[in-house]
């Protein structure tokens, strides 16, 4: 069998490199980073631009993931930044609200939990990142869902399954649902997906303004929501303040 092929090794290194940094590289730093001549980093990244898996910020020479990526399933780039950007506000979101905090974006029709932060406590939990949730029946999808980010179009027509008696499953109540959340600027679900637990989620928007995942707040029902089975208003603020903080660092604008 013939051996691996170096110039693809090296590529797939530099990929490597640039996803796992929080911050776009030169060329001086890739080449160095990986024991690279500067004229084969180049020439490696002068290649991966061209088809658009680099991109180059022509005002500082330096290079970031390119957006062809986003186009191989699982987004990548964006998952990345949106992790690293995230991650000290979800620990602050957890901490202020006393509940477990997710992240999540798209995936194949389902909601990628890409981060996860345990309730505050010492009771037994379960990592979710990895984890797929409905679009339909949870905080998280209904928000991406809401802005767009994931269309109606494509889970209705798959039959979105009905997980409670409480989940949303036809066009016309979910289409009401989604609506309010733009409205509102936040989304609920309570007691859709499972019995006795809630969530709250705001959307986090990137460069432009437009959403790139969102980020919520989950846990027993009478602890996120009041006796009539509302969002508590303080839950609510803290978690569209971390969200506006994820966006602000994300390079959105003020919203």
């Amino acid at each position: 069998m013939a051996g691996p092929v170096q110039s693809i090794e090296r590529a797939a290194a530099i990929l490597r490199l640039l996803a796992g940094g929080s911050r776009r590289m030169g060329l001086g730093e890739v080449a160095s980073s990986l024991g690279l001549a500067k004229g084969t980093a180049h020439g490696i990244l002068r290649t991966l631009q061209h088809v658009d898996f680099v991109e180059q910020d022509p005002a500082t020479g330096k290079y970031q993931l390119g957006a062809a990526l986003l186009h191989l399933g699982t987004s990548y780039l964006d998952v990345n930044e949106l992790r690293s950007r995230s991650i000290n506000w979800a620990d602050a979101l957890a901490a202020r609200s006393g509940e477990a905090v997710r992240l999540g974006t798209p995936l194949e029709g389902k909601v990628l939990v890409i981060h996860h932060v345990f309730r505050p406590d010492d009771t037994l939990q379960t990592l979710d990142v990895g984890a797929l949730l409905p679009l339909h029946a949870s905080s998280l999808g209904k928000v991406l869902l809401a802005y767009g980010v994931v269309p109606v179009d494509a889970l209705m027509e798959a039959a979105p399954e009905s997980y409670t008696r409480h989940t949303l499953v036809h066009r016309e109540e979910l289409n009401r649902a989604l609506g309010e959340i733009r409205d509102l600027g936040w989304g609920a679900e309570v007691q859709e997906m499972s019995m006795g637990e809630a969530g709250i989620a705001a959307p986090i928007r990137g460069q432009g303004g437009l959403v790139v995942g969102a980020i919520g707040v989950s846990g027993a029902v009478e602890r996120i929501c009041d006796t009539k089975g509302r969002p508590q208003p303080a839950l609510i603020t803290v978690l569209r303040e971390a969200a506006r903080a994820i966006s602000r660092d994300l390079g959105a604008a003020r919203w």
